[in-house]
């Protein structure tokens, strides 16, 4: 029997996770989540330890979520992803609870934007907004519909626009 959702807890990232979400990714995307277009902005960079968190039913992983830092023509930006859920459990607000999790500790830490490539209706619940096209470019092609943003200050102006890549300064 699952576990109410009231008793998930919803705990930052750790080193003895990695194996449990990957397999949930897999589970959740399969491998062509290699080819996507954002996949490039997670290669050779790496993620932001506090905002990368996990969603825990005793000790089974049921939702994972990633945030890494991105470059927009110079300003500093946060890329969201991957947000997975255990397929036997969407549709019970997990994901948006652990995305309001991460948001609140990445808007604590001075964070501003963020950015991801997703479903709008999905994302929208958590504030999220399609970029005004032609905005934001992300190595690969990608649909520019899917092109969200969040201004985590609550300021409703896109101020991010350029090109998005993976910071200089990223460190493997």
């Amino acid at each position: 029997m699952a576990t109410p959702s009231s008793q998930i807890q919803y705990v930052k990232e750790q080193a003895k996770h990695a194996r449990d979400i990957d397999a949930l990714l897999d589970l959740a995307f399969g491998p062509g989540r290699y080819a996507k277009a954002a996949e490039r902005l997670r290669e050779g960079n790496q993620p932001i330890k506090d905002m990368c968190f996990v969603a825990l039913d005793g000790n089974h992983i049921i939702a994972s979520v990633r945030f890494w830092p991105v470059d927009v023509s110079g300003e500093g930006a946060l890329l969201l992803g991957p947000l997975a859920v255990d397929p036997t459990r969407r549709g019970a607000g997990i994901g948006i609870k652990l995305m309001e999790t991460a948001l609140e500790t990445g808007r604590a830490l001075g964070h501003r934007t963020v950015i991801l490539v997703g479903d709008e209706p999905y994302y929208a619940r958590v504030g999220f907004a399609a970029a005004k096209r032609g905005s934001l470019s992300l190595p690969g092609p990608v649909d520019p519909c899917r092109i969200l943003w969040l201004n985590l200050a609550g300021e409703t102006k896109q101020a991010v626009r350029g090109k998005v890549s993976v910071p200089r300064d990223t460190k493997p």
